[in-house]
């Protein structure tokens, strides 16, 4: 008898139920890297920028860059391999595709290597050498696609032919995200705040690139009913604002975002308007030179959808300074300026993109000097 318990033992190992019991192991072993990951890292850091005049309108930075992969997104592509590995879209083996403007895909790229698994970022032609080469350093291929609203077909048409999994940060962000908790972005910035003369924020400024992040801001401002207002700034060529002035998810654009990291063709399937209390339309040179002042006013550069932030950030100062109103402002630092240096920070190449602007650059001034 015990001898034919081990026939169908041995017999048993080449059963399905066998290699799904594989796939659980790995599935638990990654999950745990991932969280051994998140654990040795520490909160990043809350600034609060000294401006003269501001001091009943406080404007504060949370910053993202300090994050291993240089952005916010170090969170997002987190959240994203273990909401995938745990619907079983992941496994030992699995090739990861992410259609990315540049920074997500080097965060996924990251967390990729770390698991043990090829990836491939879909990318516009023009997005930053340096952001290449980061991919790159952790192990990623580069498929590049001529305009930004052609990723999505070449990310689905490549998962195909590799068997792989598309991890499709547009939809998934919002649903990946844990927005209850008080460890995610919104609930960071809420515990960080606690101390401040102004605990509860007025505003939070968060631009949208995905909408995950935004979405994330919104409804966890919501759940714990807090009066804190998110606006959303948007640039140009892209859908979002539109899409939130009329709710029309159909809008899209022919042309592409010249602000790296945010703003889309299409309206997002992450980005939730209803939780968003306002947005604000930022010309693209006003976003640069927003960029260009507050990499000054910090002593190291940032990325141009940090100069996005801090425009709509001293707008709103403005708008509250006028009608008599206090609070604080709190926007994030997506990402470190170090990716931009031969572009967005390079004089040369702003000027080739009509990107240069002294009346921005003095109309950011005359912000700052009210």
């Amino acid at each position: 008898m015990m001898r034919q318990v081990m026939q169908v033992m041995e017999t048993s190992m080449d059963h399905p139920l066998c290699q799904q019991d594989t796939h659980q192991s790995w599935a638990c072993m990654a999950l745990e890297k991932l969280e051994r990951e998140k654990q040795r890292a520490v909160d990043t850091h809350l600034i609060l920028l000294e401006l003269p005049g501001f001091e009943d309108t406080p404007i504060y930075f949370k910053d993202e860059s300090t994050h291993p992969t240089g952005s916010l997104k170090h969170r997002l592509a987190q959240s994203l391999f273990a909401n995938a590995i745990c619907h079983g879209y992941i496994g030992p083996e699995t090739t990861v595709i992410e259609a990315s403007s540049g920074s997500t895909a080097v965060s996924e790229a990251y967390f990729a290597q770390l698991l043990g698994l090829p990836f491939i970022a879909v990318m516009q032609k023009d997005t930053s050498q340096t952001k290449i080469d980061a991919i790159k350093h952790y192990g990623g291929q580069i498929h590049l696609v001529e305009r930004s609203d052609q990723v999505y077909a070449a990310s689905e048409r490549l998962a195909e032919e590799t068997n792989g999994h598309y991890m499709d940060q547009f939809t998934n962000a919002a649903l990946a995200t844990d927005w209850r908790s008080d460890k995610c972005i919104a609930g960071s910035i809420l515990r960080q705040m606690e101390r401040e003369p102004d605990p509860v924020p007025a505003w939070i400024v968060m631009a949208a690139g995905t909408g995950g992040n935004s979405a994330t801001i919104g409804r966890h401002l919501r759940y714990h009913k807090l009066a804190t207002k998110l606006c959303v700034p948007d640039v140009e060529n892209s859908v979002f604002m539109d899409a939130w002035s009329t709710r029309d998810a159909s809008l899209t654009s022919d042309v592409g975002s010249r602000i790296e990291g945010i703003g889309r063709p299409r309206v997002e399937p992450a980005f939730k308007p209803d939780v968003v209390d306002a947005m604000l339309k930022v010309p693209d040179a006003a976003s640069v030179a927003a960029m260009l002042k507050l990499s000054q006013l910090l002593g190291r550069p940032v990325g141009p959808s940090s100069g996005t932030n801090f425009y709509a950030a001293l707008i709103i100062a403005r708008k509250m300074q006028e009608e008599g109103e206090k609070g604080a402002i709190v926007s994030v630092i997506c990402d470190g300026g170090y990716r931009y240096l031969d572009t967005y920070h390079n004089l040369d190449w702003r000027l080739q993109k009509d990107l240069e602007s002294t009346q921005f650059a003095a109309e950011i001034e005359d912000l700052l000097a009210r």
